[in-house]
């Protein structure tokens, strides 16, 4: 079906009509203008050389139905090339109700019905891209307005075009003059299927066309981190009372509670925390973390959470023409963003199992002078957990081209040790930026606190576009008490220490590989070939123990799953859930 449907838009560019000049393709929504001009053009077409339509005086066609519409346009330079119309539901109807009844047609009619008809394209242009980009468009116009559902009345001899992107036939047809067409239908879900078969060819077009609509080419794609518990004990959080029923180690968040100076401040003055606006760029938290951390306060730039400061820096910085090499299994929040949003170059750097997943420096220092514009390391690495000495790593990268930025996420750095994390290095590179969550480490995953360390030139652009009071007044507050009181974290990195290496010997007992890391969590990998993963945490869910399967955040973790570090007791209890699941997949 790929090759047929590239056969059908082979060409690669499109030449302007009229001349031979050639130029990119401009999706948009009409104006009244083109509106003027796609009425012309429909005589032309429609009544002059299909005879559908008579030809009329005015020499233009339009209807009703265009009234409300809308029309999807294809111009390559001044001139309207092709163009689709698109009949929301409302009170005004569908073209299709001019020939048949409703009660006819087998499929739902509501308010999430959308009718594609119309779809035109200029003599000089046929048969290359714009068909197939008119129908794109239409479809995602139709899919970011909560569509559910396409109809289509086809003219046949273009039917094989409908049926290609995931319309079908529902066995009717109707006449209007010397035009025959067939009725179409598809959920927007199989469309959407369709679509993504068809993920190289769209890539391909999406660089060749300018796109003015107001949503984005490709639809969003959201980024899974675990979480699912969350439906356990309400969304709307109207059964909180229920997180003592389950185990949430599917994500990271420490299983220590944060220190009391943290609960102290916020239960003393929660009401007037909550009710009052925090420093517009927290500006209290920036000294904090710089005396803290004993950088310079210009070299400090605060999120609400990595996440922010993530989405905020690198679609900044990046663009669909950049380099950026990351770790392989990683992190997944960086590979969606780079692929999914910014949609720039991401090559990957493979570690392997084999030798639990360690990054061999020597070959990421090789594969760094190859003209990367970034390199994205997690350090401790997730989920993997292995952790690159301090020492060792900055000898690294102070070899590291200046032009290529290397992004450091140091999520779980404190658990790697004191002394560990590269911010003092950072802050006097030219090129280095560490990223500091403060969610993990401090038991702050709620409160939204984050920032970046870096030197002061490559934050200057971010602060241009950060918005005020980005993090709340409690998370500010929260990591301000929090930095102080660097004793009481330090006894729960210890205890986590211990509590690991005890899990990590009790699941090698079980039969599982365990990838010996430094963090709060364990990458281990299922016996007899890793088979049974999503069947081993879908059991476990079923006991309210929730856990990560990791198949997803690398190319090489088929039969992996990552497991959050807690207490001796639930610890304990995950073990328990975890025997008998594993005893079920070896059935």
């Amino acid at each position: 079906m790929k090759t047929a449907l590239l056969d059908l838009i082979a060409k690669p560019e499109l030449n302007r009509p009229g001349t031979g000049q050639r130029n990119h393709i401009r999706i948009s929504l009409a104006d009244e203008h083109d509106r003027e001009v796609i009425y012309r053009l429909r005589h032309e077409v429609y009544a002059g050389e299909l005879g559908q339509h008579q030809v009329n005086e005015t020499q233009a066609l339009r209807d009703r139905l265009d009234d409300f519409n809308v029309y999807i346009v294809a111009s390559i330079g001044e001139e309207i090339a092709g163009f689709m119309s698109i009949t929301p539901p409302g009170p005004g109807g569908y073209s299709i109700d001019k020939y048949l009844k409703r009660e006819q047609l087998p499929f739902p009619w509501d308010e999430h019905l959308y009718e594609v008809r119309l779809l035109t394209v200029v003599k000089a242009c046929r048969g290359r891209e714009l068909a197939m980009l008119l129908m794109y468009a239409a479809f995602r116009w139709i899919e970011s307005h909560g569509g559910t559902r396409v109809t289509a009345i086809g003219r046949r001899e273009i039917l094989d075009l409908y049926l290609k992107v995931g319309l079908e036939s529902v066995g009717l047809s109707v006449q209007s003059g010397a035009v025959t067409y067939d009725v179409l239908q598809a959920p927007l879900c199989r469309l959407r299927e369709q679509v993504e078969r068809f993920g190289g060819l769209f890539a391909r077009l999406e660089h060749q066309m300018e796109w003015r609509l107001d949503f984005p080419f490709h639809k969003p794609a959201a980024c899974f981190h675990g979480g699912a518990f969350f439906k356990t004990i309400g969304e709307q959080f109207d059964a909180l009372e229920r997180r003592h029923e389950i185990v949430n180690a599917d994500v990271l968040d420490a299983w220590f509670p944060p220190s009391p100076r943290v609960i102290s401040a916020l239960q003393e003055h929660l009401p007037w925390l909550l009710r009052t606006s925090p420093p517009t760029s927290g500006e209290g938290l920036v000294q904090a973390i710089a005396e803290a951390r004993g950088v310079p306060t210009e070299s400090i730039l605060p999120g609400a959470g990595s996440s922010d400061l993530i989405f905020l820096a690198l679609r900044q910085w990046l663009n669909r023409t950049s380099r950026v090499l990351i770790l392989d299994p990683t992190y997944g929040e960086y590979a969606h963003v780079l692929s999914k949003v910014i949609r720039c170059r991401v090559e990957r750097f493979a570690l392997s199992g084999s030798n639990d997943y360690e990054v061999d420096l020597r070959q990421l220092e090789a594969r760094l002078a190859d003209d990367f514009d970034l390199c994205i390391l997690v350090n401790p690495n997730s989920p993997t957990g292995r952790h690159i000495p301090r020492e060792t790593l900055a000898a690294m990268l102070q070899r590291v081209p200046q032009k290529t930025k290397v992004w450091m996420d140091e999520t779980y750095i404190e658990y790697a040790g004191a002394g560990q994390s590269l911010e003092s290095f950072a802050a006097a590179s030219e090129n280095i930026v560490v990223c500091k969550s403060m969610s993990k480490a401090y038991a702050l995953s709620g409160a939204r606190a984050a920032y970046l360390c870096a030197p002061p030139h490559l934050l200057e652009e971010l602060r241009s576009v950060t918005p005020p009071w980005a993090v709340s007044l409690l998370a500010q507050v929260a990591a301000v008490k929090a930095l102080q009181d660097p004793e009481y974290y330090a006894e729960r990195y210890a205890e986590t220490h211990l509590f690991r290496e005890e899990m990590a010997e009790q699941l090698r007992a079980l039969g599982f590989a365990v990838v010996p890391g430094t963090a709060n969590f364990l990458l281990i990998h299922l016996p007899a070939g890793g088979a049974g993963a999503a069947e081993m945490v879908q059991y476990c869910r079923q006991q309210n123990l929730f856990l990560r399967d990791a198949s997803l955040m690398g190319t090489q973790l088929t039969g992996a799953i990552r497991i959050a570090v807690k207490d001796r007791a639930t610890n304990q209890q995950m073990l328990k859930i975890i025997a008998a699941a594993i005893a079920l997949v070896r059935q």
